[in-house]
């Protein structure tokens, strides 16, 4: 299968660990050019060494609790550089708790770094994939979009709420040759799952080890996924072979949701 991606140019958020780092790498083998985006340059610089041809890639600093700093310096770097025919939304999860202990703050701050970063993102990348006629938009969020997780209150209500806005910008896009799709991960080995389960344990008063195996045993696969095999997902969901695929939320949850 060509995935046509040779020199397209990727915008991947939260990419110096887990989903975002693997999607970036997976990309950048497909001969897409790369533009990392993190807050911690030094993480960044190592993520660049690891692409292939890091010399064609580049990085932007920015902290997704500053949405308009963040679309200021992507546009600043479209200005100077080049537009972007891929946006890979991703972004830290929220802090783990039940929703009536959650705090105004906490919403405040999940529905900045989750929707308006997004949605400020959009607004800087669109115009330029209106204008090549290809455009992909992918959201990584989670699988409490179509199922909420226990003790994960703030995250299941700003998720949905991503996924909605998602839905919403691929009607509005599709006419021009941009889709918009959110991937809904499952329980996949990164450092926020260890630190669930850990979080989990606690609070149950077991092991981090004893936790681990019974939330695998919660997904008819009986494993975590790897960071590597949502990269493929949305690997597809970028490329040309996608072209007649929107506005869809896609499951790589090794079974996790129970509904259809």
């Amino acid at each position: 299968m060509n995935l046509e991606l040779h020199n397209k140019n990727a915008l991947v958020c939260g990419s110096t660990s887990g989903i975002g780092k693997a999607t970036a790498i997976a990309l950048a083998k497909e001969g897409a050019n790369i533009t990392l985006v993190a807050r911690n340059e030094t993480k960044l610089k190592a993520v660049l060494n690891e692409l292939p041809s890091p010399e064609k890639h580049s990085y932007i600093v920015a902290d997704f609790s500053n949405p308009r700093d963040l679309q200021e310096k992507v546009i600043k770097f479209i200005d100077k550089n080049h537009g972007f025919h891929i946006l890979i939304n991703n972004t830290g999860g929220p802090r783990s708790g039940e929703i009536l202990t959650a705090t105004l703050e906490a919403f405040e701050t999940a529905f900045t770094q989750h929707l308006k970063c997004n949605h400020v993102l959009a607004q800087a990348t669109v115009p330029f994939m209106k204008s090549e006629g290809y455009g992909r938009i992918i959201n990584i969020i989670s699988s409490s979009v179509k199922q909420p997780i226990e003790g994960l209150g703030v995250s299941n209500t700003i998720r949905n709420a991503v996924g909605n806005w998602s839905k919403t910008l691929s009607i509005e896009v599709a006419a021009f040759g941009v889709t918009v799709n959110n991937v809904l991960p499952g329980f996949t080995d990164t450092e926020r799952l260890h630190n669930i389960i850990k979080i989990k344990a606690t609070h149950s008063e077991t092991s981090a080890e004893e936790m681990a195996e019974i939330m695998k045993n919660y997904t008819p696969i009986k494993r975590f996924a790897k960071p590597e095999e949502t990269a493929h997902a949305i690997l597809f969901l970028a490329s040309n072979c996608a072209s007649y695929i929107t506005g869809i939320n896609l499951p790589v949850d090794g079974g996790l949701i129970k509904s259809l």
